[in-house]
């Protein structure tokens, strides 16, 4: 890796610390640039303009999330070991990864919902391709029979990322130290419900 490559993927790691405590909006060129001791011209040859920097704040991110996240966890058996996979490290990745204001993806989904935009569309891209993930996890679950043949694997994605998110709420604003026990506790009650029955 050159020393272009180098310093371009230090102001990327910083741009996502940066971009989880103050939003895509406050990860300007100026910002990166004191923090990382760059000048302002230097470091916006890496990126030419604020809104090609947020896309690629978000894409390294997406890199980072799949590097602790979804490889690893596809490498779990196929069915209900790999879905506890993608849950168990999802919920470690804002720890695994330095974000000191929380998960990124959370941040910038308050941030942009609302705002149109290149980095508005690539955060819709990324979590959509995310939803499809897990949705495609809860069927190999299903198809290996561990599921019900009846659950819909997008209603459970979704239900399941509502207690990602709630976990991040009550363990970010409200620090309930019990957040991630509780998020486990609803996923297992999400397993629960959708098991075939005993017989």
């Amino acid at each position: 890796m050159g020393k272009g490559e180098q310093t371009r993927d230090a102001i990327l790691e910083r741009a996502i610390r940066l971009a989880s405590e103050v939003g895509l909006e406050g990860v300007t060129i100026g910002r990166l640039a004191d923090a990382l001791d760059l000048s302002k011209s230097g470091l916006f040859a890496h990126f030419e303009s604020k809104e090609a920097l947020q896309v690629e704040t978000l894409d390294r991110a997406a890199q980072r999330f799949s590097e602790v996240v979804v490889r690893p966890a596809l490498a779990a058996p196929r069915g209900e070991p790999r879905l506890r996979a993608l849950f168990e490290r999802w919920l470690r990745w804002p720890r695994a990864v330095p974000q000191p204001g929380g998960c990124i993806f959370v941040q910038a989904s308050v941030e942009l919902d609302d705002r149109p935009g290149p980095a508005r569309d690539r955060l819709v891209e990324l979590q959509r391709e995310w939803f499809d993930t897990l949705a495609r996890a809860v069927r190999g679950a299903r198809d290996e029979g561990q599921l019900r043949a009846d659950v819909d694997a997008q209603q459970f994605a979704f239900e399941l990322y509502g207690v990602m998110l709630s976990s991040h709420h009550h363990a970010r604003l409200l620090h309930d130290r019990s957040a991630d026990e509780r998020a486990r506790r609803a996923f297992e009650r999400l397993l629960d419900d959708a098991r075939p029955p005993r017989r």
